[in-house]
């Protein structure tokens, strides 16, 4: 074995020691022995030089029965977990809050100011071995970047790799992921050699789409062939890895700004499979200058109208927006104004603000019909706007070059070739909530 990895398993297995992880007992014959096992992670830098070796011994769980072997499980902590979102910790005190996001034992804290930031990580660090990284700069996969007005997030050395990986980083670059007449179906070309690649790339572009909006409709497209992709799929892959060496520094810019109120731009294109005639909704989200959620997927079921297809991809939208105002709730910050959602369809705008039920709409699922007691609450406001001004239409067809670039910056992703900034990681052995 490489002396490195001998010793990132020496020091592993000191830091479980060290914390006092486990307590030698003699076994009981009723009850499952759990097993472990080594794990080995090559972390590399931004630039793809060698970081460390990192080794974990992890327990084999998944061999414990609940109700057998375990029952309630909990983890006591100092910080209250959110409802929104199970990996954001929350502790507020009367002088000020703190934020931490916990992925496995990579962390970033955050806080309302420097001092209380400061004062957790000492308290970690007297507890569990922390190593501090600084300012925020690279998390799973995520560089984030200072800008003059802000933060850029992006995925360029993941985008390098992918194209190193699938051979693709000399190719011919183009200026947009999918053709504007792209019609994929599963009926057309023929039977892919390798599908395990073009499963293995495709989950590596979906990946790719959290600070990738603009490709997230092309992803979209080639996710629906994973059981039986054909050449003519593997060909639209390969266009998405073409624009991405066409963007690779590109990436999705985050400012400060104020007022921050909540927009949300929903779009719908109606039968768009040329296989099951299911229309796909596409809506983005913003706090105020600032991209922070979006979505392109196919409808569930087919829808009999333009107006229809319209008023389910609100509903989608409204949905989402309902979480972010929840999430927002407890990072205490609430919008002063209600949420506008802008759809370009009048019929569907009508529809939501119309308290009679229309005839046709009784085979629509009671489920979307959530959007007018929002409306009518005032918790929401529909407002119409032209197809030219849409912003969603990106993530629902395939569009001409000048119009894709034109959402592509009202989407904020950008590109950078800015210096990188610093984030905090624990050891591999402090895997318990703080």
């Amino acid at each position: 074995m490489d002396p490195q990895w001998r010793l990132a398993m020496d020091n592993e297995i000191n830091a479980l020691l060290q914390n006092g992880t486990w307590s030698l007992v003699p076994p009981k014959p009723h009850l499952n022995v759990v097993g472990c096992k080594w794990v080995f992670k090559l972390k590399k830098k931004v630039d793809g030089s060698i970081d460390r070796y990192k080794a974990w011994l992890v327990a084999k769980g998944f061999v414990d029965q609940e109700g057998i072997d375990y029952g309630e499980t909990f983890s006591p902590v100092g910080f209250v977990g959110s409802k929104a979102d199970t990996s954001l910790f929350i502790k507020r005190t009367t002088h000020s809050i703190v934020f931490m996001l916990v992925y496995v034992n990579d962390i970033i804290i955050t806080g309302s100011t420097m001092a209380c930031v400061q004062d957790l990580i000492s308290q970690l660090q007297s507890a569990f071995a922390i190593k501090d990284l600084g300012s925020l700069h690279y998390f799973l996969g995520i560089e984030a970047l200072s800008t003059p007005t802000g933060l850029l997030l992006s995925q360029r050395k993941y985008t390098l790799d992918l194209l190193k990986k699938t051979k693709m980083d000399g190719a011919k670059p183009v200026r947009t992921p999918i053709c504007s007449q792209e019609k994929l179906s599963k009926f057309t070309g023929s039977a892919f050699s390798d599908p395990t690649l073009y499963r293995s790339v495709v989950g590596a572009l979906q990946y790719l789409t959290l600070t990738r909006p603009d490709i997230t409709f092309a992803v979209n497209k080639v996710c629906q062939f994973m059981q039986q992709p054909t050449d003519d799929h593997w060909n639209a892959v390969k266009r998405i890895l073409q624009y991405l060496k066409e963007t690779l520094s590109y990436g999705l810019q985050l400012s400060k700004s104020s007022p921050l109120t909540l927009n949300a731009f929903s779009d719908s294109d109606w039968a768009g499979c040329p296989d099951d005639r299911r229309s796909t909704s596409g809506y983005c989200i913003f706090l105020g200058p600032n991209l922070i959620s979006w979505s392109a997927r196919k409808q569930k079921t087919v829808s009999r109208s333009s107006t229809e297809a319209e008023y389910r991809g609100v509903a989608i939208a409204t949905a989402e927006l309902i979480w972010i105002q929840s999430l927002l709730s407890e990072l205490r910050y609430s919008p002063t104004t209600p949420p506008i959602l802008w759809c370009d369809n009048l019929g569907a705008t009508y529809l939501m603000a119309n308290p009679v039920f229309h005839a046709r709409t009784k085979h629509i699922e009671i489920d979307y019909h959530f959007v007018r007691e929002k409306v009518a609450n005032k918790g929401l406001a529909v407002r119409f706007i032209s197809t030219q001004d849409q912003v969603a239409d990106v993530f629902t067809k395939g569009l001409s070059s000048a119009r894709f670039a034109l959402l592509r910056d009202k989407l904020t992703v950008q590109p950078s070739t800015l210096t990188l900034r610093g984030h905090m990681e624990t050891s591999s052995a402090d895997h318990r909530n703080p």
